[in-house]
């Protein structure tokens, strides 16, 4: 057997206006980078992705509750999410570690940066919230929504989108059941979040009872993190929303 790489196969060139009329245009600098991007750290990271629905039921009851006595201070999910990925990396650090260019070494972080996947025209950037372990829930929010303002109208430095230890991707507002986020490198993990549906699931007496499920898609580096912890992850992350208490 021989030990010589077979080359890929060239990008097939075909004149496309042969069948209909087509309007060749290049792709914005945003989207350009972002491919790029997305491009090197599919084909340098060995994904995998762990999916789970966690229950939310008693923290979208006690949500609503906050939001209809405080219509001035509502709460939504993202911000919550950021402070659970907080504790989560606290009790998972290898969750919170970088690798080196050349795989050799893992360096542990000591602090909890987190980014948040903006879809804006033309792309997809991911501002970062910094030192998020010393921060309350209304500082986050008010970052986030600050920094998707920026994001959306080209205001976001360099400096914004720098130092992320685990990044956030939320199509919930959107739709979908689950999908595979691709890690924002050099982080070795990322957490997808889709829509909450309202499921009939047995209590136990075995009765159907309406409870209400947060799909959560968790993509990692299978050369730093092993599939058990990423399921306690996705675990943890439920849990802490199962416990939170608005305040």
């Amino acid at each position: 057997m021989s030990d010589k790489t077979v080359p890929p196969l060239p990008w097939p060139e075909e004149d496309f206006s042969q069948y209909g009329p087509v309007e060749p245009r290049e792709p914005g600098r945003v989207q350009q980078h972002v491919g790029r991007v997305m491009q090197r750290n599919w084909t340098q990271i060995p994904h995998v992705t762990h999916h789970d629905n966690v229950d939310v039921t008693e923290f979208e009851a006690r949500r609503r509750a906050w939001n209809e006595t405080h219509p001035e201070q509502k709460r939504t999910l993202l911000p919550v999410l950021t402070k659970a990925a907080v504790a989560v990396l606290e009790q998972y650090p290898q969750f919170n570690c970088s690798l080196s260019a050349d795989g050799a070494t893992v360096f542990q972080k000591g602090y909890y940066n987190i980014g948040f996947a903006v879809d804006v025209p033309g792309g997809l950037l991911v501002p970062v919230v910094q030192n998020c372990d010393g921060k309350t829930l209304e500082e986050i929010a008010g970052e986030i929504a600050a920094l998707s303002e920026k994001a959306r109208g080209k205001g976001l430095s360099m400096v914004e989108m720098s130092g992320g230890c685990f990044t956030i991707s939320s199509l919930g507002h959107i739709g979908g059941t689950a999908f595979t986020p691709i890690i924002n490198a050099p982080e070795v993990a990322i957490l997808g979040v889709t829509r909450t549906r309202a499921c009939l699931m047995p209590d136990a007496d075995g009765n159907p009872v309406t409870q209400r499920l947060l799909p959560l898609s968790l993509s990692y580096d299978h050369r730093v993190i092993n599939g058990a912890d990423a399921a306690r992850c996705v675990v943890a992350f439920g849990e802490f929303l199962a416990t939170y208490q608005f305040n």
